[in-house]
Protein backbone atom coordinates (compact mmCIF):
# COMPACT_ATOMS: atom_id res chain seq x y z
CA UNK A 1 0.00 0.00 0.00
CA UNK A 2 1.26 3.48 -1.14
CA UNK A 3 0.73 5.94 1.51
CA UNK A 4 0.19 8.80 -0.99
CA UNK A 5 -2.28 7.29 -2.59
CA UNK A 6 -5.78 8.54 -1.04
CA UNK A 7 -9.38 8.25 -2.71
CA UNK A 8 -11.14 11.64 -3.99
CA UNK A 9 -12.81 14.01 -1.57
CA UNK A 10 -15.94 16.52 -1.51
CA UNK A 11 -16.91 19.23 0.41
CA UNK A 12 -13.77 18.34 2.87
CA UNK A 13 -10.53 20.13 3.97
CA UNK A 14 -8.87 17.64 1.12
CA UNK A 15 -10.56 19.30 -1.72
CA UNK A 16 -7.74 22.33 -2.64
CA UNK A 17 -4.93 19.14 -2.87
CA UNK A 18 -2.91 19.94 -0.14
CA UNK A 19 -2.19 16.81 1.20
CA UNK A 20 -0.40 16.58 -2.10
CA UNK A 21 1.96 19.16 -1.33
CA UNK A 22 5.36 19.21 -0.35
CA UNK A 23 5.23 20.08 2.77
CA UNK A 24 1.85 19.41 4.21
CA UNK A 25 2.93 15.48 4.84
CA UNK A 26 1.27 15.94 8.74
CA UNK A 27 -2.17 16.47 6.42
CA UNK A 28 -1.63 13.64 4.26
CA UNK A 29 -0.23 11.05 6.60
CA UNK A 30 -2.73 12.29 9.57
CA UNK A 31 -6.43 13.51 8.92
CA UNK A 32 -6.01 12.42 4.86
CA UNK A 33 -5.66 9.21 5.68
CA UNK A 34 -8.98 8.93 7.42
CA UNK A 35 -12.03 10.88 7.54
CA UNK A 36 -13.89 11.11 10.55
CA UNK A 37 -17.55 11.16 10.82
CA UNK A 38 -18.31 15.10 12.12
CA UNK A 39 -14.80 16.53 12.39
CA UNK A 40 -14.52 20.02 12.25
CA UNK A 41 -12.48 21.49 9.69
CA UNK A 42 -11.53 24.92 7.74
CA UNK A 43 -9.82 25.67 4.57
CA UNK A 44 -8.73 29.05 3.52
CA UNK A 45 -6.30 30.32 0.34
CA UNK A 46 -3.78 27.85 0.78
CA UNK A 47 -4.29 26.42 4.01
CA UNK A 48 -6.55 23.43 5.64
CA UNK A 49 -7.24 23.12 9.21
CA UNK A 50 -9.10 20.76 11.51
CA UNK A 51 -9.67 20.22 14.93
CA UNK A 52 -9.36 17.32 17.48
CA UNK A 53 -11.41 18.33 19.57
CA UNK A 54 -10.43 16.01 22.59
CA UNK A 55 -7.81 18.01 22.98
CA UNK A 56 -9.07 21.55 22.11
CA UNK A 57 -6.01 21.35 19.46
CA UNK A 58 -6.47 22.91 15.93
CA UNK A 59 -3.90 21.10 13.56
CA UNK A 60 -3.16 23.23 10.54
CA UNK A 61 -0.81 22.78 7.26
CA UNK A 62 -0.44 25.35 4.15
CA UNK A 63 0.71 28.74 3.87
CA UNK A 64 2.13 30.23 7.21
CA UNK A 65 -0.31 33.49 7.48
CA UNK A 66 -3.40 31.53 5.96
CA UNK A 67 -2.62 29.02 8.87
CA UNK A 68 -2.79 31.90 11.13
CA UNK A 69 -6.25 32.81 9.75
CA UNK A 70 -7.71 29.33 9.76
CA UNK A 71 -6.60 28.95 13.54
CA UNK A 72 -7.87 32.49 14.43
CA UNK A 73 -10.91 31.41 12.91
CA UNK A 74 -11.08 27.96 14.62
CA UNK A 75 -10.67 29.87 18.38
CA UNK A 76 -12.94 32.97 17.84
CA UNK A 77 -15.36 30.91 16.83
CA UNK A 78 -15.17 28.85 19.56
CA UNK A 79 -13.98 30.44 22.91
CA UNK A 80 -12.56 28.34 24.91
CA UNK A 81 -12.95 24.96 22.90
CA UNK A 82 -9.50 25.53 20.94
CA UNK A 83 -6.50 25.62 23.71
CA UNK A 84 -3.47 25.20 21.61
CA UNK A 85 -2.73 24.78 17.83
CA UNK A 86 -0.38 23.27 15.51
CA UNK A 87 0.72 25.41 12.19
CA UNK A 88 3.22 25.71 9.56
CA UNK A 89 6.64 27.39 11.27
CA UNK A 90 5.81 30.79 12.10
CA UNK A 91 2.10 31.00 12.65
CA UNK A 92 2.93 31.44 16.49
CA UNK A 93 4.08 34.42 15.96
CA UNK A 94 1.18 35.65 13.39
CA UNK A 95 -1.71 34.38 15.65
CA UNK A 96 0.08 36.05 18.49
CA UNK A 97 -0.29 39.51 16.62
CA UNK A 98 -4.07 38.79 18.06
CA UNK A 99 -4.30 36.66 20.39
CA UNK A 100 -2.09 35.84 23.80
CA UNK A 101 0.39 32.60 22.67
CA UNK A 102 2.26 31.31 25.09
CA UNK A 103 5.00 27.62 25.51
CA UNK A 104 5.77 27.97 21.78
CA UNK A 105 7.78 24.37 20.36
CA UNK A 106 9.41 24.15 17.09
CA UNK A 107 9.39 20.69 15.79
CA UNK A 108 9.67 18.59 12.42
CA UNK A 109 7.32 16.26 11.31
CA UNK A 110 9.29 13.64 9.52
CA UNK A 111 8.21 10.70 7.93
CA UNK A 112 9.77 7.58 5.33
CA UNK A 113 8.36 4.89 3.23
CA UNK A 114 11.35 2.97 2.69
CA UNK A 115 12.91 0.37 4.89
CA UNK A 116 16.68 1.79 6.40
CA UNK A 117 20.01 0.51 5.85
CA UNK A 118 20.35 -2.06 8.85
CA UNK A 119 22.15 -0.72 11.21
CA UNK A 120 24.53 -2.16 14.08
CA UNK A 121 23.44 -3.70 16.98
CA UNK A 122 19.69 -4.01 15.56
CA UNK A 123 19.73 -7.70 16.43
CA UNK A 124 19.96 -6.97 19.97
CA UNK A 125 16.58 -5.47 19.94
CA UNK A 126 13.61 -7.31 21.63
CA UNK A 127 9.75 -6.68 22.20
CA UNK A 128 8.41 -5.73 25.37
CA UNK A 129 5.43 -6.85 27.01
CA UNK A 130 2.98 -5.26 29.36
CA UNK A 131 4.82 -7.14 32.35
CA UNK A 132 7.55 -5.06 31.75
CA UNK A 133 5.90 -1.16 31.96
CA UNK A 134 7.24 -0.87 35.22
CA UNK A 135 10.27 -1.34 33.92
CA UNK A 136 10.20 1.19 31.04
CA UNK A 137 8.69 3.91 33.19
CA UNK A 138 11.69 3.71 35.55
CA UNK A 139 13.74 4.02 32.43
CA UNK A 140 11.99 6.59 30.76
CA UNK A 141 11.91 8.56 33.99
CA UNK A 142 15.55 8.54 34.57
CA UNK A 143 16.79 8.98 30.46
CA UNK A 144 14.21 10.40 28.71
CA UNK A 145 11.94 12.84 31.73
CA UNK A 146 10.43 14.40 29.15
CA UNK A 147 9.19 11.17 27.16
CA UNK A 148 5.92 12.06 24.83
CA UNK A 149 4.40 8.94 25.23
CA UNK A 150 3.99 5.94 28.31
CA UNK A 151 3.75 2.42 29.15
CA UNK A 152 0.16 1.90 29.11
CA UNK A 153 -0.51 4.27 26.55
CA UNK A 154 -3.75 3.31 24.53
CA UNK A 155 -1.97 5.08 21.54
CA UNK A 156 1.07 2.33 21.71
CA UNK A 157 0.96 -0.78 19.91
CA UNK A 158 4.67 -1.66 21.00
CA UNK A 159 7.84 -1.15 22.90
CA UNK A 160 11.24 -2.34 22.12
CA UNK A 161 14.28 -2.53 24.20
CA UNK A 162 17.87 -3.10 24.21
CA UNK A 163 19.38 -4.90 27.30
CA UNK A 164 22.83 -5.01 28.28
CA UNK A 165 24.60 -8.09 28.34
CA UNK A 166 24.08 -7.97 32.63
CA UNK A 167 20.00 -7.69 31.59
CA UNK A 168 19.14 -3.96 32.17
CA UNK A 169 17.91 -2.00 29.72
CA UNK A 170 20.18 0.28 27.66
CA UNK A 171 17.44 1.58 25.11
CA UNK A 172 13.89 1.48 24.45
CA UNK A 173 11.19 3.52 22.04
CA UNK A 174 7.37 2.90 20.86
CA UNK A 175 5.38 2.55 17.74
CA UNK A 176 2.94 4.64 19.00
CA UNK A 177 -0.04 6.50 16.32
CA UNK A 178 -1.29 9.69 15.34
CA UNK A 179 -4.44 10.56 16.83
CA UNK A 180 -6.24 11.57 14.32
CA UNK A 181 -5.75 8.78 11.29
CA UNK A 182 -4.04 5.89 13.76
CA UNK A 183 -1.08 6.18 10.81
CA UNK A 184 2.16 4.98 12.49
CA UNK A 185 3.85 7.30 14.85
CA UNK A 186 7.62 6.75 16.51
CA UNK A 187 7.87 7.88 20.30
CA UNK A 188 9.88 8.02 23.59
CA UNK A 189 13.16 6.70 22.01
CA UNK A 190 15.93 6.94 24.77
CA UNK A 191 18.88 5.59 25.15
CA UNK A 192 21.34 5.23 28.90
CA UNK A 193 22.91 8.85 29.12
CA UNK A 194 25.86 6.59 30.41
CA UNK A 195 26.16 4.51 26.86
CA UNK A 196 25.10 7.20 24.36
CA UNK A 197 27.12 7.40 21.20
CA UNK A 198 27.66 3.38 20.87
CA UNK A 199 24.84 3.41 18.38
CA UNK A 200 22.05 1.99 20.41
CA UNK A 201 19.51 5.35 19.74
CA UNK A 202 20.61 4.18 15.54
CA UNK A 203 20.15 0.33 16.13
CA UNK A 204 16.61 1.06 18.02
CA UNK A 205 15.04 3.55 16.07
CA UNK A 206 16.10 1.59 12.60
CA UNK A 207 14.29 -1.54 13.93
CA UNK A 208 11.28 0.10 14.31
CA UNK A 209 11.28 2.08 11.58
CA UNK A 210 11.38 -1.00 9.69
CA UNK A 211 8.96 -2.49 11.47
CA UNK A 212 6.54 0.61 10.73
CA UNK A 213 7.24 0.66 6.97
CA UNK A 214 6.83 -3.62 6.74
CA UNK A 215 3.72 -3.65 8.52
CA UNK A 216 2.18 -0.27 6.86
CA UNK A 217 4.04 0.67 3.80
CA UNK A 218 5.89 4.37 5.92
CA UNK A 219 6.64 5.40 9.60
CA UNK A 220 6.26 9.11 11.08
CA UNK A 221 7.97 10.93 13.63
CA UNK A 222 8.21 14.61 15.57
CA UNK A 223 11.70 15.57 16.38
CA UNK A 224 12.58 18.98 18.05
CA UNK A 225 13.83 21.41 15.87
CA UNK A 226 17.16 22.05 17.90
CA UNK A 227 17.94 18.39 18.79
CA UNK A 228 20.72 18.12 16.03
CA UNK A 229 21.76 14.25 17.09
CA UNK A 230 19.00 13.54 16.41
CA UNK A 231 18.50 15.29 12.94
CA UNK A 232 21.59 13.61 11.49
CA UNK A 233 20.17 10.57 12.52
CA UNK A 234 16.64 10.68 11.22
CA UNK A 235 18.28 12.36 7.95
CA UNK A 236 20.85 9.12 7.50
CA UNK A 237 17.82 6.54 8.01
CA UNK A 238 15.98 8.26 5.25
CA UNK A 239 13.42 10.47 7.23
CA UNK A 240 11.92 12.93 4.55
CA UNK A 241 12.42 17.12 6.46
CA UNK A 242 9.47 18.95 4.51
CA UNK A 243 7.70 20.12 7.36
CA UNK A 244 8.83 22.52 10.14
CA UNK A 245 5.49 23.16 12.17
CA UNK A 246 5.64 25.22 15.61
CA UNK A 247 3.21 24.20 18.46
CA UNK A 248 1.60 26.57 21.03
CA UNK A 249 -0.85 27.44 24.20
CA UNK A 250 -3.65 29.94 23.11
CA UNK A 251 -4.50 31.66 26.97
CA UNK A 252 -7.77 31.69 27.93
CA UNK A 253 -10.35 34.57 27.05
Amino acid sequence: MQATTLLPRTADLFSQGLERQAGSALLRFGAARQRTAGRISWTGDGAAAWLDDSRGHVWSVGEPVAAAGLILRAAQGSPGLVREFTGPRGTDALVGRHLTVTDPVEWVFRWTLAEPPVQRGEERVVVLDEGHHDELLAFLNRHSPAHSTGPGSSDVSLWAAIRAPEGHLVACGAMSSLRDSGAPLMASVATDAAQRGQGLGAALTSWLTRHAVRRHGFCTLWQLADNTPAERLYTRLGFRNEDPCVSARLATY
